[in-house]
């Protein structure tokens, strides 16, 4: 007993009662069945979710080792090379047809340098910025910035190339402090080479002079005792120009402020040009250096970066007119750089924020840059958007368990109005004092409702109740993936799979009349965004050609009107066609661009085989008869794939159908205008003295556009099927049997042959 205060210890519960009233079972239902709901639904939907993650999203890693290229908050810079007959006309590598036999890249294609052959060669690495070049006689040496995957924290790596940027041979990294490096000016001044990296965090400027180029440096002096950032020196008629950005100050606009200082030599002593900052404005103007000023017909060109719509949008090219240290004046030019198509499917497509040109022996210009398929902060408001659709999707499964019984209780029973008079806790001395709290409780007492209501317009015993379960259990289950994908799915762009860390391109080929039009241009705007196809040709057999203007693409369009209805058309020599890679595709499949990219990587491992997604078998069981895929899955095994959606080498395979030995065979697809896949694989086998001469691609969903468009090649399966048999026995006798070829699926180590 306690002065003024009575305690009742029979005839009603306790306050721990009251507080743990809400976890009791009411009715064959009660906060109890709502925990052990919520238990199993959580374990149930986390085990699909986890299941979900691994198969759709682990190892998409296009190029990397075991360490890095994780996802990063700043985005994932790659390096690309570009080149031109002056600064204001560079095109990239792919363009200027460079082929390089050793990583299976015919041609080359950017990017030339990424996360991936910096970790493969031991220093594991999120991303590559910054380039800058330095020339050695006819060896070019590149700088940038690598992010450390384990630091966190940016150092610089140097790569060396002998045969100008067409490949890269990583030396690893040559500067790493304690502080974050980036923006690795290297140039030359009284026969030394220096660097100058961005390290404001350090509160300096600082200069490294080579002592073992270019892989030893050594601190030669602090210059500045300014942080600036994204700074350059140049000499400009009598006097060194140091560039740079402050963004120590409190007045100063982010990204977009220039400073300007003078001195005699690089070392200094720097004296402020007289109008510093020369430029403190909206970041969108350029004012933030975006890599190495450079000099063209008696003029100088500053480089600056646009952080207007994201950080790095692009580089802008500002001509110097007057450079005194009273005054400066610049006027903006076109850099003439061809803007990406493709959107996050290129690897620059969405930024791209530095530019070193420089010119060549040759008098040819080369030129790096790097670029970002994805927008600054895009991996954050990913996660932000996944975790409120998993959320979403918790919601739902939380109506799911009202509409079964199991949630009757959306908050605990203690706090609704008719157990006022029973409450002694805090909450409820509180509660009496404040009319908020009053009406509080009384819409979570109506709220507690809404589970009774519910069952009662959607009872689950009816078919409405059936009906609606359903569908809220598909929409939880869809915002869950769809959560799961913005989180550990990337950028939703689909990349290239590297071979030795280089990337290539090919050539897409259709064949088509003009009754399949429709089918043509949904083919044509789909497939043109796949990152590796450099053109689509549309082989046109009969009726009047499109103008390929009409045609929403990202990529050229060629169209080539043969003369001939023939199916041999498809494989008709075309010296055109730039790339050694053609993927013949029918115009009425379409499929997901990674399964596409997996199919080129399959290829450029095996450039001597047909790699495909329609896997056949033929096998000597009885009469030559042709059989779908659910045959060669009864046996697990395959000896032929459809050239309707194949790799193959242009060179090779096309010369081989127009060669003397396949005119036979040429006249029986005309005569039963069919089966000219079938020729090709027994072509291919020929060719092969042992060994198999096909490899398959598993492809995740296929669509048929002929069924929308009504307008099938062969519309009778079982007709075709006869046709195509008395192919097998014709081509058999003309150039013997296939059987003896056969390859199991689930053979490769990459899976993809499932």
């Amino acid at each position: 007993m306690v002065s003024g205060q009575t305690v009742v210890v029979t005839g009603g519960p306790t306050e721990k009662t009251h507080r743990t009233r809400w976890w009791r079972v009411h009715d064959n239902g009660g906060a109890s069945s709502t925990i052990s709901f919520l238990c199993v639904s959580f374990m149930l939907f986390s085990s699909i979710g986890l299941l979900y993650t691994n198969m759709m999203y682990n190892g998409n890693n296009y190029d990397s080792g075991s360490e890095g290229c994780q996802p990063d908050s700043e985005g994932s810079w790659a390096i690309g090379v570009f080149y031109g007959d002056s600064p204001f006309s560079l095109k990239p590598i792919e363009a200027m047809n460079v082929w390089e036999n050793t990583s299976a890249a015919w041609p080359v294609a950017n990017p030339v340098v990424t996360c991936g052959s910096v970790t493969g060669s031991g220093y594991p690495s999120n991303f590559v910025a910054d380039p800058f070049l330095y020339l050695q006689g006819d060896v070019l040496y590149l700088f940038f910035e690598t992010k450390n995957s384990i630091t966190m924290q940016g150092d610089i790596g140097v790569a060396r190339s002998m045969d100008n940027g067409a490949s890269w041979e990583q030396m690893g990294v040559v500067l790493d402090e304690e502080w974050h490096l980036s923006y690795p000016y290297v140039f030359d001044y009284n026969g030394q080479i220096y660097m100058m990296p961005e390290g404001s965090k350090k509160g300096d400027l600082r200069l490294y002079r080579a002592v073992e180029f270019p892989l030893k440096w050594k601190l030669e002096k602090v210059i500045l005792k300014r942080p600036l950032i994204d700074s350059f020196i140049v000499k400009y008629e009598s006097r060194y120009w140091l560039f740079g950005s402050d963004h120590s100050r409190i007045s100063t606009k982010k990204n977009g402020e220039l400073e300007i200082w003078y001195s005699n030599t690089p070392f200094g002593p720097w004296k402020q040009h007289k109008k510093n900052p020369v430029y403190n404005t909206d970041k969108k103007t350029g004012a933030r250096n975006g890599g190495r000023p450079f000099f063209y017909n008696g003029n100088m060109y500053r480089l600056g970066q646009d952080d207007g719509e994201t950080y790095g949008k692009r580089v802008r090219v500002f001509k110097i007119e007057v450079l005194n240290p009273y005054n400066y004046k610049e006027v903006e030019v076109d850099l003439g750089f061809e803007k990406p198509t493709k959107g996050k499917n290129a690897w620059n497509g969405a930024r791209s924020h530095h530019l070193d040109v420089q010119r060549l022996n040759s008098g040819k210009w080369i030129a790096v840059s790097d670029g970002d398929r994805t927008p600054s902060g895009d991996m954050t408001r990913r996660k932000i958007v996944g975790w409120l659709l998993i959320l979403a999707a918790g919601s739902l499964v939380f109506v799911m368990g009202m509409l079964l019984g199991f949630v009757r209780c959306i908050v605990p029973l203690s706090w609704c109005p008719h157990s006022i008079n029973k409450r002694s806790d805090s909450l409820l001395v509180w509660g009496r004092s404040s009319l908020l709290a009053s009406r509080l409780r009384h819409y979570l007492s109506r709220l507690n409702r809404l589970s009774s209501v519910l069952r009662c317009k959607m009872n689950p015993k009816t078919s409405l109740g059936r009906y609606a379960f359903v569908v809220i259990l598909i929409a939880s289950i869809g915002l869950m993936f769809v959560g799961i994908g913005y989180i550990y799915g990337g950028s939703g762009g689909h990349e290239s799979y590297a071979i030795n860390h280089q990337y290539s391109q090919f050539t897409m080929l259709a064949m088509t009349y003009d009754a399949r039009l429709w089918n043509l241009k949904w083919y044509i705007k789909h497939y043109s965004q796949c990152p590796s196809v450099r053109e689509i040709v549309v082989v046109w057999n009969k009726g009047t050609p499109p103008d390929p203007t009409e045609f929403d693409s990202s990529v050229p369009v060629r169209i080539r009107v043969e003369e001939k209805n023939s199916l041999n058309n498809r494989f008709k020599i075309d010296p055109l066609i730039k790339t050694r890679a053609v993927l013949e595709l029918d115009d009425d499949i379409i499929m997901s661009c990674d399964h596409i990219e997996r199919g080129f990587k399959v290829w450029r491992e095996n450039p001597d085989r047909l790699v495909g997604f329609y896997p056949r078998l033929v096998n000597g069981l009885g009469p030559l008869e042709y059989r779908g895929e659910k045959h060669a899955r009864k046996f697990n095994r395959y000896n032929m794939i459809l050239t309707g959606a194949a790799f193959m080498d242009n060179q090779a395979a096309f010369r081989r159908y127009w060669s003397e030995e396949a005119a036979a065979g040429r006249a029986v697809v005309d005569e039963f205008f069919n089966c000219e896949d079938v020729l090709m694989n027994f072509l291919y086998a020929n060719a092969t003295s042992s060994g198999t001469s096909v490899e398959y691609v598993k492809p995740a969903w296929t669509i048929d556009t002929s069924k929308f468009s009504r307008v099938a090649i062969s519309e009778n399966t079982q007709a075709h099927y006869r046709v195509r048999s008395k192919c097998l026995e014709r081509f058999t006798t003309l150039y013997g049997g296939i059987s003896g070829r056969m390859v199991e699926f689930r053979r490769r180590k990459d899976g993809w042959d499932q």
